[in-house]
């Protein structure tokens, strides 16, 4: 996925609906026993609170306790970091795949998950693209079809799914296809905004209201006035801004950080997510009802590991993007790159192939970058030349970020703290670079932060 629009136009053939399982929850254990619930495809989450699909009124039960996730061959249930634990069949999990009926235990209630034979189908977009966005998978296909349901809408959206997926292009996808597509679309990553002022990012401030406010300044909501507003990593929000955003939303107004008056607006909110936020609701650290304020229509984003037959057609998008020819990759690159797992997702595997594509196959090492006869450094090395200016100038840009973050932490012997105070940049900030432009080599002894805090190797 890129933020360029994809050069296949083709209607792929037709095929059948996805087929989801049908499903019926039915309490037959404690105090709800007999209540029956019939869980349509996608999420359903069950627990105590008010917006639970299955609202329960067991005390020992979580606000949010686990959540049913009716998907192309099976059902998946995952325990929302609840206090009492979720079991299936008397195993307590995290996340389990059900691929027949099952018996869930939460808290002192006990659920029969009954999975019939009989399915539901569910349609697929006719295209193996929308707006940026890329794939001929029936997965993908299907998020192109509610992404497309809900476009001309002005819904708020959610977008979920791993680091990499493409939630950003998604939700300009969205802005695109919509009847905002001449207006604005502002993003904003909620993640790498100081606490301090994000209020005043989103909001804006007039004179005086505090130290440094010179002028008055309007935010990022009155910037996306007629257009859309795309709200990255809400999850990092801090919890004291959070009921400032649910008035936003639900009123249509904003009153700027030092002013008694309030600003309308009109947009659209988008969101994304990598993080459970069920998780962070039973922890406190997220409002409920922001949640399912942001949440009124939730679209998944598939990993990569789940659609695997899109990564060819991903891998000769991409390199035919960097190289700016229609060749494709060679059957030897492209067997390897279909037997990876590829944890980082869309974005690992195009920075793999721009980076092999522009280095040479095979070579995990940057190449020195070698200048003409003049002593001038070539374009090629960088991007192509057949490229519009801006995609090039973005591809030069990524390309020294990743040249420049591989010899920080040579530097530092891969001591990422160190490799930030040098750089003079947040930690977290420097470590979202090396995921982004999949920083290895040098940095694989570097224990690095993943974004929910626990850490690993690279």
């Amino acid at each position: 996925m890129t933020g360029a629009e994809p050069q296949s136009t083709d209607i792929i053939p037709k095929l059948a609906g996805l087929r989801f399982a049908d499903v019926v929850v039915r309490v037959v254990g404690g105090p709800d026993a007999g209540r029956e619930l019939r869980v349509e495809p996608g999420p359903t989450r069950i627990g105590t609170a008010p917006s639970c699909g299955l609202r329960l009124s067991d005390a020992t039960v979580s606000r949010v306790h686990c959540e049913l996730r009716v998907e192309p061959g099976g059902v998946t249930i995952v325990d929302c970091g609840s206090s009492n634990g979720t079991f299936v069949n008397g195993v307590e999990i995290v996340e389990a795949r059900l691929r027949a009926s099952a018996r869930v235990e939460v808290g002192q209630t006990v659920l029969d998950v009954d999975i019939r034979e009989t399915g539901v189908e569910m349609p697929l977009a006719p295209r193996d693209h929308f707006g940026g966005m890329l794939g001929s998978s029936a997965a993908m296909r299907r998020v192109f079809h509610l992404m497309a349901t809900v476009a001309p809408t002005n819904a708020t959206v959610l977008f979920r799914g791993e680091t990499g997926t493409g939630k950003e292009v998604a939700a300009r996808a969205v802005h695109d296809t919509s009847r905002r597509a001449q207006g604005p679309f502002v993003a904003v990553d909620c993640g790498a905004i100081a606490e301090t002022l994000i209020e005043s990012e989103l909001f804006g401030h007039v004179r005086g209201a505090f130290t440094g406010a010179t002028s008055n300044r309007r935010g990022l909501f009155e910037a996306a006035d007629g257009g859309t507003l795309f709200l990255d990593e809400i999850g990092e929000l801090p919890l004291s801004l959070q009921p400032k955003l649910l008035r936003a939303l639900e009123q249509r107004e904003v009153r700027p950080v030092g002013s008694n008056a309030v600003r309308p607006v009109d947009v659209r909110v988008v969101a994304a997510t990598h993080r459970p936020l069920a998780h962070a609701v039973n922890e406190g650290r997220f409002r409920e009802d922001l949640y399912y304020r942001l949440a009124v229509v939730e679209i998944v984003l598939p990993p990569l590991r789940d659609r695997e037959e899109d990564i060819a057609l991903l891998a000769h998008h991409f390199y035919r993007g960097v190289t700016g020819t229609d060749a494709s990759v060679p059957p030897e690159v492209l067997a390897s790159l279909q037997s990876r797992s590829w944890p980082g997702n869309v974005r690992e595997l195009r920075n793999f192939v721009e980076r092999s594509a522009l280095l040479g196959w095979g070579r995990s090492e940057p190449a020195a970058v070698h200048g003409d006869k003049a002593g001038a450094t070539s374009l090629e090395s960088f991007a192509s030349a057949d490229l519009p200016l801006k995609d090039a100038r973005d591809r030069c840009i990524a390309r020294f970020e990743a040249l420049y973050v591989t010899a920080l932490l040579r530097k530092t012997g891969g001591n990422v703290t160190r490799a930030a105070e040098l750089a003079a940049v947040s930690r977290r900030y420097l470590h979202r670079l090396i995921v982004d432009r999949d920083v290895r080599g040098a940095s694989d002894e570097a224990e690095v932060d993943d974004d929910d805090g626990a850490q690993r190797h690279r």
